[in-house]
């Protein structure tokens, strides 16, 4: 049985980022990792840019008391007609060109207008004050976002400063989802006789989402031969990634891994060490990964934010495809027994994780306020406040 480092290392060496795409800049590209260099096609600032609302001066002029003589008025888009010469200035905007001769920009509360002239008051102005250089945020031919970069709001305002209204990136990976199990009805369904609602379609499609994929949730399949054939086949030929729930253990109706076989998936592993989880299928067919992930809603989150969402992040160009880990000192003691390494859920409080009643892989009510996992040695546990323990973050 594969410990969890050792399977995600085997999940991540299948990952391989996606081809490249060119996209518009719109919202449903934050968040996208840029797949080239984008450079600057002009210095910018493209000119010397006042920073204030003033005057454009000659520092040499300005010994406090001084009048200067307004030549001009300089508003941002326009351009100065004139040089500034000795006793002479410029009424200035921010934003605006400041003309030749000037060396510094006084802004407007330490002035005193004179109708045709302004007195400077300020008495520790020197050159290069209140001016931004030419090309000082970058000059033309600088990479300003290097490829790797994620597209975050910012990104959006400087590439569209360099003139770019789309860029390559790695596209989202394309994620199928189907639930397994005659036990299963949808949401908007009132259960039978030994029948449960469908929780992890839903959830694991917004994890998806969350996790920077497109989800595309294909229903409910029986555990029949036939329709897991045909279902199950058709969501291999339109996806980046195939995400099946329940149906991957070892009992009589665990149809899923001869069925993905009979399909020509390879299966890399089909166990992990952990708790809750253990019976992960992994496999793939061509560049199409495929998790089988345990039926149980604990168990298919865990198994998500442990193996998925690393995969998802590597598909879609991230350097680092996670899990985040800490190392926190506990808020609460801890006591517990297991046989296999277990991710007990938690939550990030002031620098210390705090544990959550737990009651097992079925208990998803529980997870609700968790936003990491307490990673827990097998055997017995006993923890006191304060001290420390590895933490994977959801």
């Amino acid at each position: 049985m594969l410990e969890v480092a050792d399977a995600r290392e085997i999940v991540l060496s299948h990952a391989k980022p996606l081809s490249p795409v060119r996209t518009a800049l719109t919202p449903d590209s934050l968040g996208r990792v840029l797949a080239e260099d984008v450079r600057a096609d002009i210095d910018s600032p493209p000119f010397r840019k006042s920073m204030m609302d003033g005057y454009a001066v000659r520092v040499a002029d300005c010994t406090v008391p001084v009048e200067l003589r307004i030549v001009e008025e300089i508003p941002a888009g326009a351009v100065p007609t004139r040089p500034i010469a000795a006793g002479e200035c410029a009424r200035i905007f921010t934003g605006a060109p400041v003309p030749d001769g000037a060396d510094a920009v006084v802004m407007q509360e330490r002035t005193e207008p004179l109708g045709d002239r302004v007195r400077v008051t300020d008495t520790a102005l020197s050159p290069g004050r209140n001016v931004m250089p030419r090309g000082k945020e970058m000059t033309a031919g600088d990479v300003v976002l290097s490829a790797g970069s994620v597209l975050n709001p910012v990104a959006f305002g400087v590439l569209a400063s360099v003139g770019r209204a789309e860029v390559a990136v790695v596209p989202a990976p394309r994620v199928a989802i189907l639930a397994t199990g005659d036990e299963l009805v949808e949401a908007n369904a009132a259960p039978g006789p030994g029948q449960i609602r469908n929780s992890n379609g839903p959830m694991l499609s917004a994890l998806v989402h969350r996790a920077g994929g497109v989800s595309r949730y294909l229903g409910i399949v029986r555990d029949d031969l036939g329709e897991l054939r045909t279902r199950i086949g058709e969501a291999l030929a339109d996806a980046d990634v195939l995400l099946l729930t329940g149906g991957v253990s070892v009992g009589k109706l665990d149809l899923v891994p001869g069925v993905l076989e009979e399909l020509g998936v390879v299966a890399h592993f089909h166990k992990v060490r952990m708790k809750p989880g253990k019976p992960l299928l992994f496999g793939s067919r061509g560049d199409t990964l495929v998790f089988g992930l345990p039926g149980n809603p604990v168990s298919g989150l865990v198994g998500f934010e442990l193996f998925v969402r690393p995969a998802l992040r590597k598909l879609a160009g991230h350097a680092d495809p996670g899990p985040m880990t800490a190392t926190l000192p506990l808020a609460a003691d801890l006591s517990a027994s297991h046989d296999r390494p277990t991710y007990s859920p938690g939550v990030v409080e002031a620098g210390r994780v705090r544990p959550l009643p737990w009651a097992g892989s079925g208990d998803l009510r529980s997870m609700l306020m968790a936003d990491a996992f307490i990673v827990l040695p097998p055997g017995e546990v006993r923890l006191k406040v304060g001290e420390q323990v590895s933490v994977a973050v959801c």
